[in-house]
């Protein structure tokens, strides 16, 4: 049964690296992942794809909107990792690891670049 569904960069190289890292650690297929560049997105008339691609995006299985870090958060706590990204919700550290996250989403190609050597995937292909 899926409790997250997560709307994701399937641009970003980066991004597409963590939401595979985060499926293959899903063993009860409780996350289900959505790509913002695909047409799937019509599918769900609450997201606005062109903000989803500002800050991630998840809905819970109440179709509660979820945002951002604590969405990173919700979904490694679901496969049983939560406490690697616990401190980043911490009420000291939370309000620096958003402003932190905001910059990374805005940079997320240039950071794929550095961190991948790949800048953008388009059909499934990093270039």
């Amino acid at each position: 049964m899926t409790k997250l569904t997560i709307f994701y960069d399937g641009y970003c190289p980066l991004c597409v690296k963590e939401m595979e890292h985060l499926k293959h650690s899903d063993a009860n297929n409780s996350i289900a992942l959505v790509d913002i560049q695909t047409s799937i997105i019509e599918q769900y008339p609450m997201i606005d794809a062109k903000e989803a691609s500002t800050i991630l995006h998840a809905l819970d299985e109440q179709g509660h909107l979820i945002l951002g870090l604590d969405v990173t958060y919700q979904a490694w706590s679901l496969v049983g990792k939560g406490w690697l990204y616990a401190p980043l919700r911490w009420k000291l550290v939370k309000p620096f690891a958003d402003k932190a996250y905001l910059h990374f989403a805005k940079n997320r190609y240039r950071w794929s670049r550095l961190l991948t050597g790949k800048s953008r995937c388009n059909n499934g292909q990093c270039l």
